[in-house]
């Protein structure tokens, strides 16, 4: 019941959408936040009108092993994705930059040098005892 109540505030006060409290805990049936929503309302209303927004000694409850799971799932995938398209952005940048020296070489006869290593980095020495 607290754990309920806890994530029907968090749906009232507008942090979360119910579908949002559903994902970020765990939640498996489609619509079980948004029937806790319809059945603790009142509750929930009562305890705002007495000044707090939360039951009296309900506390932040810690979730389950299998919400924590659930949420670092999500939470790698979405990083998954963003680093999936900043490594495609810098693909496409490489290529266009590429394309850019290839029309500047063969278009504008401008020969561009390439860079050689023509000593090498202090990490490639090797150090002499």
């Amino acid at each position: 019941m607290p754990f309920k109540l806890a994530v029907v505030g968090e749906v009232g006060r507008g942090e979360l959408s119910y579908k949002q409290a559903q994902r970020r805990y765990g939640i498996q049936g489609r619509s079980t936040v948004l029937s806790w929503c319809r059945r603790y309302a009142s509750q929930f209303v009562t305890f705002q009108a007495g000044g707090s927004t939360s039951p009296v000694g309900t506390h932040a409850v810690d979730p389950t092993p299998e919400q924590r799971i659930k949420r670092l799932e999500t939470a790698l995938r979405e990083q998954k994705k963003q680093y999936e398209k900043q490594l495609k952005d810098s693909t496409d940048l490489n290529l266009l930059l590429r394309t850019m020296l290839q029309v500047v070489e063969e278009d504008h006869g401008i020969p561009l040098p390439k860079k050689s290593f023509r000593r090498p980095f202090p990490s490639w020495r090797m150090k002499k005892d």
